[in-house]
C-alpha cells in the first residue's frame, strides 16, 4: 500500500512538472509510430507509470509502446532512479556534487580550468583583471543550474572586472570559467560546442570502481551539449574508447544518426582520445569521498589530456540507457541488494 501511494504521489508530481506541448508532440508521434489511438496511448503511459516507476514522457522515450512487460521492467526511470540517487548518494553528504563551486574546489587536483566566483570577485577585483587578461572566451553558470541552463559562454574582450560582475548578476549566474578547448579530434567530430564524456561510476561493496557505462554527449549547433538541449549522444566502448554505434536524441521524433548532422563525421568507430586517460582519472576521483557511491563526471579532452568538469549525484538515466537502447535497472538493483 506504501509503494503505492508512493507511485500515486510521483505521478502528481509528473503532472505538476510536465512540458505539456512536449507530451503531445511525442504522442502524435507514439500514435503515428504504433498506430495505437492516442486516447490509448494517454491511458497506458499512466498505467506504466505507476507500474514501472517512470515518468511519462520517458514512456514514450524509452518506446514503452513498443515493448513487452518484460522489456519494460527493466527499464530504470525517474522515480526509481531517485531512490536509488538517495540510497548511493544520500542528502547530507551529496553537496560537494550539487554545488558547483564547492566541486570545483574540492576535486581541484583534476580541475585545470581556471574558475571564480561571484563572491570571490567582489571582494578581489584585481582576480578579475589577470583572469580577463589570459581569457578570450569564458564561461557564466550557476552554481545550483541543472541540464545546461541559463549557461552564457561570450568573449571577455572589452569586458572590465565590473562588468563581469554585473553580467554575472543579471544572468543570475554566480561562477565565470575559461573556456575550456577541446581536442582537435572532438573539435572535428563537432565544433559548436563542448563535447563532454559522460563516465558513471559506482563503488561496488568492496569499495572499488565499477564503470556503468561511458557516453560522449555530441553538440548539434549548440554550445552545450546536454540532450535536453537537442543534441546527441553515443555509446563509447570500455576497452577500446571508440564509439560503438549511431548516436540518439532524447526527441522521438528525430531519428538516430549515423553520420553528424553538420559535420559529416561518421560515428561508429570514432575514437574519443585520452579515454584511457580518463577512465583512470574518474576511478581515482571516485575513491575521494566514497561517501557518495555512485556518480556521473562530465570530462572535457583536452589537447593535454582529460579534466574534470562537472559531477552528479543525479546522473541521468536517459544519457545511460537510450545510447544502447537497452533498459539497465537490473544492474542498479544489484548494487541495491549489496548496501543491504
Amino acid at each position: 500500500m506504501k509503494i503505492k501511494l508512493k507511485r500515486l504521489l510521483y505521478l502528481g508530481y509528473y503532472f505538476y512538472k510536465m512540458n505539456w506541448s512536449l507530451y503531445g508532440k511525442f504522442l502524435k508521434v507514439a500514435a503515428d509510430q504504433s498506430a495505437i489511438s492516442k486516447l490509448y496511448l494517454v491511458v497506458i503511459s499512466i498505467k506504466d507509470s505507476l507500474r514501472y516507476n517512470i515518468s511519462l514522457l520517458e514512456f514514450f522515450q524509452f518506446r514503452f509502446y513498443q515493448k513487452n512487460e518484460f522489456e519494460k521492467s527493466s527499464w530504470a526511470g525517474t522515480g526509481f532512479m531517485y531512490e536509488y540517487h538517495l540510497a548511493m548518494n544520500p542528502k547530507n553528504k551529496r553537496a560537494i556534487l550539487e554545488d558547483k563551486s564547492l566541486f570545483l574546489t574540492t576535486y581541484k587536483e583534476f580541475v585545470k580550468h581556471e574558475h571564480l566566483t561571484l563572491e570571490t570577485l567582489k571582494k578581489k577585483q584585481q582576480l578579475a583583471v589577470d583572469f580577463l587578461k589570459k581569457n578570450e572566451k569564458i564561461v557564466l553558470k550557476s552554481s545550483k543550474g541543472q541540464c545546461g541552463i541559463g549557461i552564457v559562454i561570450m568573449p571577455s574582450k572589452g569586458l572590465a572586472p565590473s562588468g563581469l560582475i554585473t553580467k554575472l548578476e543579471e544572468t543570475e549566474n554566480d561562477i565565470v570559467e575559461a573556456f575550456i578547448e577541446q581536442h582537435e579530434d572532438l573539435k572535428k567530430l563537432s565544433p559548436s560546442g563542448l563535447n563532454t564524456l559522460r563516465l558513471i561510476t559506482q563503488l561496488n561493496k568492496e569499495n572499488q570502481v565499477e564503470i556503468l557505462g561511458a557516453i560522449i554527449r555530441i553538440t548539434v549547433n549548440n554550445s552545450v551539449d546536454n540532450l535536453a538541449a537537442g543534441n546527441l549522444a553515443s555509446e563509447v566502448d570500455l576497452s577500446s574508447g571508440k564509439i560503438t554505434r549511431e548516436a540518439v536524441y532524447s526527441d522521438i521524433s528525430k531519428s538516430n544518426q549515423k553520420r553528424h548532422p553538420i559535420t559529416k563525421e561518421i560515428f561508429q568507430d570514432y575514437q574519443i582520445p585520452f579515454f584511457e586517460e580518463a577512465l583512470a582519472m574518474v576511478k581515482e576521483a571516485a575513491l575521494r569521498f566514497p561517501q557518495n557511491r555512485s556518480i556521473g563526471w562530465d570530462v572535457a579532452i583536452t589537447k593535454t589530456g582529460p579534466e574534470l568538469v562537472e559531477a552528479n549525484h543525479d546522473w541521468c538515466k536517459l544519457l545511460w540507457q537510450l545510447p544502447i537502447n537497452k533498459g539497465m535497472k537490473r544492474r542498479l538493483m544489484h548494487h541495491l541488494e549489496e548496501l543491504k
